[in-house]
């Protein structure tokens, strides 16, 4: 019964981070306001990771991982490693954590994307030979951060809703087969 479970959950995190991604490349592009897309992957691999735990963020930021990996032109793997890092740096703080707070999501969030960006800037500072980092920092960093964080309060409480229903349902269904 475990084992279903697992697969059950599995398969929820992967069709989660498939809908993110197709929201974050291929719908807030169009959106006329936004001239940069927040970064959704990023959003449901911390949140797993607050939610659940370092296993579970782990899971989620190797699928959000090669999602990009297969999208983006930098080498394969690089991004599987750093939104795997990110699913389990979040996950650390799932013991000092109350779900209803705010402040720990938005702060993990903060950290999670500052991170993710400056991995990103080195990256490519080694790769071309010279970045500037005052225009990186400005236009594409912070605007990111922002939408990232705002977007975090709304899709944050959402896939804590559907976890807590599936939680009931997984509970209910435990009780039932005993």
């Amino acid at each position: 019964m475990k084992f279903k479970k697992t697969v059950k959950r599995i398969i929820i995190y992967f069709l989660l981070v498939m809908l993110a991604s197709i929201l974050q490349t291929c719908v807030f592009p169009l959106l006329n306001f936004l001239w940069i897309a927040p970064n959704l992957l990023l959003i449901v691999t911390f949140s797993y990771g607050l939610i659940y735990g370092p296993t579970t963020g782990i899971i989620c930021g190797m699928f959000a991982g090669l999602n990009m990996d297969m999208f983006y032109p930098e080498p394969i793997g690089l991004f599987i490693l750093i939104y795997s890092y990110l699913g389990f740096f979040s996950g650390l703080f799932k013991e000092d954590f109350r779900t209803d707070s705010f402040t720990l999501p938005l702060a993990v969030c903060f950290a999670c994307d500052l991170m993710y960006s400056m991995v990103l800037f080195v990256y490519r500072y080694f790769m071309a030979g010279s970045a500037d980092i005052a225009f990186t920092l400005t236009k594409i960093v912070l605007p990111e951060m922002f939408f990232t964080l705002l977007l975090t309060l709304i899709v944050y409480r959402v896939l804590l809703v559907i976890n807590r229903r599936l939680d009931k349902i997984d509970d209910l269904r435990g009780q039932n087969a005993a």
